[in-house]
């Protein structure tokens, strides 16, 4: 229940963020990081609760080096008004690899692996009604988005337990999760990331394709 977490969590954070890149030290590598127009990065916070939240979206095998919230999220958060935390970023690396050059093999073992373990890939006409015969927690490979030598990105999607208290929903309402997952090779460093919004329609899945496609080309501009 990600987006009830960070609405019953993010109540005891101060945010002062601004949008602008950024670099993270992996090995010897300086890898430039910045979070898409319209979130800012939350991670300089050093937050307790903020890290444990973002620690639920992804494994501990995994160093994470960005997580980021709406802008508007920052702004109703500061002026007392509820937040919605419907859409987020992040971005990690293999904890095992961020020291480590990694060679074209080991990426693509990296991403073979990662690939095999999300199953095969669904056929759906209609997202919604094919999500709400799906268990609660299932991800489900939607489509396959990018696979090239040094980019791969897929799109999944998910059925949520119903949301208590949530802005613009009854307790009963249904809620549907959709994400990518984008791997990347930059500057011989592993990267994941991964871009979150509640699905009530084609139009959440559009901007979601749209910037996990922006967000990639520009971490790889930032790295030239």
């Amino acid at each position: 229940m990600i987006a009830a977490l960070l609405a019953a969590v993010l109540a005891a954070v101060s945010f002062d963020c601004a949008a602008a890149p950024f670099a993270v030290r992996l090995g010897i590598e300086r890898i430039v990081l910045d979070s898409p127009p319209g979130f800012a990065d939350t991670t300089e916070l050093a937050s307790p609760r903020l890290q444990d939240l973002s620690a639920v979206l992804t494994s501990a095998s995994n160093r994470i080096l960005l997580f980021a919230l709406t802008d508007a999220d920052v702004r109703n958060f500061e002026t007392g008004e509820k937040i919605d935390a419907e859409r987020y970023m992040l971005a990690v690396t293999p904890r095992n690899l961020e020291t480590t050059r990694v060679t074209r093999d080991q990426f693509d073992k990296l991403v073979a692996n990662s690939l095999r373990s999300l199953g095969d890939k669904v056929e759906a006409t209609d997202l919604t009604k094919f999500l709400a015969k799906q268990p609660v927690g299932k991800a489900n490979l939607i489509a396959e988005l990018k696979k090239e030598p040094e980019v791969v990105s897929v799109l999944q999607a998910t059925h949520l337990p119903p949301l208590p208290g949530a802005r613009l929903f009854d307790k009963e309402t249904p809620q549907y999760l959709a994400f990518t997952t984008t791997l990347l090779l930059v500057r011989g460093r592993a990267l994941q990331l991964s871009a979150y919004t509640i699905y009530r329609g084609p139009a959440d899945v559009e901007w979601l394709v749209d910037i996990t496609q922006r967000w990639q080309e520009e971490i790889q501009r930032l790295n030239k």
